[in-house]
């Protein structure tokens, strides 16, 4: 899917994907650290079957956007609304996981007189003051994980480094074993959903494009979640459909407790065997998307507040 771009004031370009049911309900989805526009299904059709136009970017320093160094996770925001405006979209929903849950958080924040619903999934919490202490932020994260703060906290240089260096490593985990891509410290469900060859594909295709013009946008990410991420979370005044697993690794289950606690209006649903990725792509595409565009959920979910 050829990508679009919306121009920024300060001279930069977001790109974009717009796909999905061209007159469906406008979702943006905003993907994880690293990563890129291209973190979506590639059957394009479940999205225009759950009725959303599915708008996918890459965030700025990925893919084909722009870098921009300093950035914190507010400043997403401000690259969103320009995507919305260049759409001509007035009201939309964004979805964020992983890297991509505190900027959609960001959004609920600081988008309320646009944005309309938040999902936000298996996502890390804020570090430091207002946020969890660095020990209990690391608490039962995986090695391979927790490794970026450190790398952060050893400056720019260093971890721009390391990140290459992880980046290769994944690279030939893609091609000698898949389900060790995220690191030996990740559980069993993600390990197992990892080495689905339409898995494999859908990663090998985002491994291509996420450092098309270097790790700057995997750098600023790990150095914005270790700063204060720039607004309140007791401002989210928007319903926040607030999901995460009791097995993941990557972003712990503290750190999506803590979320619960300080979002005003989230909707919590703690998966006991869920890790970081979906086991069910589809399923979940149709559950989340349908809450997105409805704000209600099927069955014993309930709805959204």
């Amino acid at each position: 899917m050829a990508p679009l771009t919306a121009a920024l004031p300060d001279g930069r370009q977001i790109a974009y994907v717009d796909g999905g049911d061209p007159a469906g309900y406008p979702v943006l989805g905003l993907h994880g650290t690293p990563g890129c526009r291209l973190n979506r299904s590639p059957d394009d059709s479940v999205y225009a079957r759950s009725g959303v136009r599915y708008i996918t970017t890459d965030r700025a320093g990925y893919g084909q956007s722009s870098r921009h160094r300093g950035r914190s996770v507010a400043d997403e925001a401000a690259d969103v609304r320009a995507v919305a405006d260049a759409l001509d979209l007035d009201q939309f929903s964004v979805i964020g996981g992983s890297g991509g849950g505190p900027h959609a958080l960001a959004c609920a924040a600081l988008l309320a007189d646009r944005v309309e619903r938040v999902a936000c999934q298996s996502s890390l919490a804020p570090l430091g003051e207002g946020g969890l202490s660095r020990s209990e932020w690391l608490h039962d994260m995986a090695p391979e994980a927790a490794e970026s703060l450190e790398w952060a906290e050893d400056g720019e240089a260093y971890l721009e480094t390391r990140i290459r260096s992880a980046l290769t490593r994944m690279e030939h985990a893609l091609v000698s074993d898949p389900s060790s891509l995220l690191g030996e410290g990740m559980g069993q469900g993600d390990r197992e959903v990892l080495a689905r060859p339409e898995v494999v594909e859908v990663f090998t295709r985002i491994m291509a494009e996420q450092s098309a013009h270097g790790v700057g946008g995997a750098v600023d990410d790990t150095l914005a979640f270790a700063r204060p991420w720039g607004f309140a979370l007791s401002s989210v005044s928007v319903p926040v459909l607030l999901t995460y697993g009791l097995q993941d690794f990557s972003c712990p289950p503290d750190h999506g407790r803590w979320l619960a606690r300080h979002l005003p209006t989230a909707l919590v649903i703690e998966d006991e065997t869920g890790g970081h990725l979906p086991q069910d792509l589809h399923a979940e595409i149709v559950t989340v998307f349908g809450w997105l565009r409805t704000g209600e959920l099927p069955g014993s979910l309930g709805s959204a507040p």
